[in-house]
């Protein structure tokens, strides 16, 4: 009996070698069949086309388009699109308003088509008054004009991280005369390209 066991578990260890034998077989087979189905099936290359015989064109080249103008002069001032006129970058303001002019509107807008087409710029607003006020007053004056070029640009699309704002208040007059004429230069916001 213990002799028909050994044999019996011969006969199961010769079994399964075979078993593993042919799954081996098995995977070799159908790996071959898979790489052999991949291999490329493009025709053999034909003998080229010889080529047409050159011939004189005659046909005059295009003109080439015009350059296109820079949008920024060498000190970063924008030009007005498609010109080389600068485009206007001083605003001015009633007396003790914030209020944007209507005839500085189109202006604006083309510094915001400006700075949207031209994302790397970015411009520095800076908000001004005359000297009447207190000190205090035309700061926070100055702020909000600066401010209120700032929401025009951002309402028409350009980034607020495009835009830093700064009030001068009365400090840095544009006209340094004390009537009615020198004060309205001075009722302003300026923006500055970097």
């Amino acid at each position: 009996m213990a002799a028909s066991a050994m044999q019996l578990g011969g006969q199961q260890v010769i079994q399964q070698r075979l078993r593993q034998w042919l799954r081996t077989c098995l995977a070799m087979v159908l790996t071959a069949t898979v790489l052999a189905g991949c291999q490329s099936s493009a025709p053999e290359p034909s003998e080229p086309a010889p080529e047409p015989a050159a011939t004189a064109d005659t046909t005059p080249a295009p003109p080439a388009p015009p350059a296109e103008p820079s949008a920024f002069d060498e000190n970063l001032n924008p030009y007005v699109p498609g010109t080389t006129r600068l485009l206007a970058r001083t605003f001015y303001f009633a007396y003790d308003r914030t209020v944007i002019s209507p005839d500085d509107l189109a202006a604006l807008e083309m510094h915001a088509t400006i700075l949207r087409n031209n994302r790397t710029r970015s411009v520095f607003i800076e908000g001004h008054c005359d000297e009447r006020g207190t000190r205090e007053y035309n700061l926070a004056l100055g702020e909000r004009r600066g401010d209120e070029v700032r929401k025009f640009l951002i309402s028409a699309g350009v980034s607020p991280a495009q835009i830093e704002t700064v009030s001068y208040g009365e400090e840095r007059p544009e006209d340094p005369g004390h009537n009615e004429a020198a004060w309205a230069r001075n009722r302003r916001a300026i923006m500055i390209y970097r």
